[in-house]
């Protein structure tokens, strides 16, 4: 069994977290808001801040890697507009992502945090965070997947479970149309 997700609120009533894994899956969340911004410790929302993004895209490297510049592959406002970097190091380049496209992230992300993704028995393999952060707060949701390059050990169910959760992070990559 591994860790399905993570979703809630972060701060206020807390983080609910599915399937074994949680502590991974706490300090993963936590880390993921504080990385892209999101406001500050466990989640916060600044009142005077600009509103956090609807969805943050990030990959988390391995372990062993020296790269500290965590900043998000994707960060998608409500009205569309977004960020990409090809990698964490190049310039954000500015666009769009459709709305079309963002709502069906989101209905895929709804059912994503039910299902178990399972996790690797691999270790110092990197993350990837898809993070789904609407106008109320109490309708957030943070997907997680650690090692999502590995397979091994894991059910037909929870590949498939993978697959869903790949897709979604391309879906939104290949969506972003530069300004």
């Amino acid at each position: 069994m591994g860790t399905a997700g993570v979703a809630g609120q972060l701060g206020g009533a807390g983080i609910a977290v599915r399937r074994r894994g949680w502590l991974a899956a706490l300090t993963a969340a936590a880390c993921a808001v504080l990385l892209t911004g999101a406001g500050g410790f466990a989640g916060v929302r600044p009142a005077a801040a600009a509103p956090p993004a609807l969805f943050t895209l990030t990959a988390l490297p391995a372990g062993w890697q020296t790269r500290t510049d965590l900043r998000p592959a994707l960060e998608v406002q409500p009205d569309g507009h977004a960020v990409k970097r090809s990698d964490p190091t190049a310039e954000p380049v500015n666009g769009t992502v459709p709305a079309d496209v963002l709502t069906a992230a989101a209905t895929e992300m709804k059912a994503l945090v039910t299902v178990d993704m399972g996790t690797p028995e691999a270790t110092d393999k990197g993350t990837s965070i898809i993070d789904y952060m609407p106008e109320h707060r109490d309708q957030d949701l943070h997907l997680i997947v650690y090692a999502p390059e590995i397979t091994d050990g894991l059910s037909d169910e929870q590949k498939a479970s993978r697959k869903r959760f790949d897709d979604l992070f391309q879906r939104l990559l290949n969506a972003f149309a530069p300004a």
